[in-house]
């Protein structure tokens, strides 16, 4: 029989539990068996945050227990909470960070403080998932600024100031796992990614040599080429990277059209290559032109390909602009086509794109930082179709967005092995040893631009492992569902306007909503101008 998860250390009256009935007894019954289960007393701990008075505690020996302190503030709220009044159960106003591990006879004070921060933690989480909390409780900058002290000082803190620090960071910090946050591009909080997230940062390593980060450089290798064989690559062969974002990601893919094109500009610069041009959607993320001035190529190298009503490129106007930018004495080196639109989550026509790439001997990119988790849904991956294909060099891929993993994870996946690291590699001789007794393959920090590369990895496959690739894509048809029932529920009510006509690609569903004294008006720029104002109003 499955565990009923949270409520089955209360053995018999779990099922109780778990229908919605429970009496003060049953959840007592548990919070004397969670007592008892954890550790530190923890489950007492948790007890507590949900209000169960009476807890019976199991008797711990005098020499185990850390000696309490009597609470300086009490906390008035009925649920868990992060609130800077509640005072930790131990003393720590006289501990300071060099009384912790390393220290000697270091280990107690270590695991009581951490649990603490654990307490801190999960309280912050459950909190984060209650629908009646607040998303935020906003203050504006200077009011922030006053109502804690934030500077830096000389002198150390006690761990005391440190976990009301703690306290006070997650009091104003934004709920991303809250059910009714719907900012940019956040899935809300993964409980397997952010354990993985822990693990990484316990861990704390780098990735740049396989001897100082064996597991995770495997797990790298395994993934990378797992998500290359669902792009549609050959026997996933290619090479790839995780990098700290889409943007860096994209600007990879450009540096290495650059270097595949004119191998020289690695040692002789920019002033040994004619004048290059890229080309990208009217559309597209601004990373590419950031990635072009990053570069040295120049924003006015980046021209912008119109897009049409619903936001895809129009590659007849591509090939019109490559025609035009090669009379002009440009070199047309590199297209970006997107798969997922910031805005109107728009997929690019891939498959017309890649034919204009092959005719004029163009790199071609996919940014599918946004779209290319629907790479994984068997329903929705034929709007990348053409990512395939031989033509298509690079795919940008971040399981951070649509694929709820923890940030930051980022892929780029590249086509032809062994270009990455020709175009990066500096020899290093005191990291990368060519006398090592594994194969050096495994030492991905020359082909990458950093030197400290962090774990982003250990978050994607250890849920990767937990949801399966049918899991990731039940979630990914879940959202895609719906957002279609949103635009259904939206493009005929009154009062409301849909951006551009058509059923929304991707979860992105855009709309104007129109206040009563805009509905009527006739005059379409006069209308623009004070739908404008809206969102000033609001």
């Amino acid at each position: 029989m499955a565990s009923h998860g949270f409520w089955s250390l209360g053995g018999d009256n779990a099922a109780a539990a778990n229908t919605g009935n429970q009496s003060p007894s049953t959840t007592r019954a548990w919070c004397q068996a969670a007592a008892q289960k954890f550790p530190g007393g923890l489950g007492s701990k948790l007890c507590a945050m949900l209000n169960v008075s009476e807890v019976e505690k199991p008797a711990e020996s005098a020499d185990k227990q850390p000696p309490q302190a009597e609470a300086a503030g009490t906390c008035d709220c009925n649920k868990p909470c992060n609130c800077t009044k509640t005072a930790p159960a131990v003393g720590f106003s006289n501990l300071y960070s060099t009384d912790l591990l390393p220290a000697m006879d270091g280990d107690a004070k270590t695991m009581t403080f951490l649990q603490e921060v654990v307490d801190i933690l999960l309280a912050w989480i459950v909190e984060s998932f209650d629908r009646d909390s607040k998303v935020i409780d906003f203050q504006y900058p200077n009011e922030l600024l006053q109502m804690n002290n934030w500077e830096l000082q000389g002198e150390p803190a006690s761990l005391d100031d440190i976990l009301i620090s703690c306290r006070a960071t997650l009091k104003y910090a934004i709920k991303t796992a809250h059910p009714r946050y719907f900012n940019q591009l956040s899935t809300g909080l993964d409980m397997v990614g952010l354990a993985a997230d822990w693990l990484t940062s316990t861990a704390n390593t780098n990735m740049f040599t396989y001897e100082v980060a064996p597991v995770f450089v495997l797990l790298e290798y395994v993934t990378l080429k797992k998500m290359r064989e669902i792009v549609g690559w050959s026997d996933g062969k290619g090479d790839g990277i995780f990098s700290p974002g889409g943007a860096i990601s994209n600007m990879y893919a450009m540096l290495l059209a650059r270097f595949k094109m004119f191998p020289e500009v690695k040692e002789k610069g920019m002033s040994s290559v004619p004048r290059l041009a890229a080309f990208t959607s009217e559309h597209s993320h601004f990373s590419i032109k950031k990635g072009a001035a990053a570069l040295g190529i120049g924003t006015e190298s980046v021209i912008c390909v119109k897009a049409d009503e619903s936001g895809k490129m129009i590659p007849a106007d591509l090939e019109r602009k490559i025609l035009e930018a090669k009379q002009k004495g440009f070199v047309p080196f590199f297209v970006s086509a997107t798969a997922g639109t910031t805005v109107y989550g728009a997929f690019d026509p891939l498959i017309p794109i890649s034919d204009i790439c092959k005719k004029y001997n163009v790199w071609m990119h996919v940014d599918g930082a946004w779209g290319g988790s629907l790479l994984m849904s068997r329903t929705h991956r034929w709007k990348l179709d053409g990512v395939d294909r031989q033509v298509a060099n690079s795919v940008t891929w971040n399981p951070h967005k649509m694929m709820s993993v923890p940030l930051q994870c980022s892929a780029l996946l590249i086509r032809e092995e062994g270009l990455m690291h020709n175009c990066n590699q500096m020899h290093a001789c005191y990291l990368f040893q060519q006398d090592k007794h594994y194969d050096l393959s495994y030492d991905t920090g020359d082909k990458a631009l950093q030197c400290g590369r962090h774990v982003d990895i250990f978050k994607l496959w250890l849920m990767w492992r937990a949801k399966g690739t049918i899991g990731f894509e039940a979630q990914i048809d879940k959202c895609l569902e719906l957002s279609q029932y949103l635009y259904n529920k939206i493009k005929d009510r009154e009062g409301y306007e849909m951006v551009f006509n058509g059923t929304p690609q991707h979860t992105n569903v855009c709309f104007w909503y129109l206040p009563p004294g805009i509905r009527h008006i006739e005059d379409k720029e006069e209308k623009k101008k004070e739908l404008s104002k809206v969102g000033e109003r609001r």
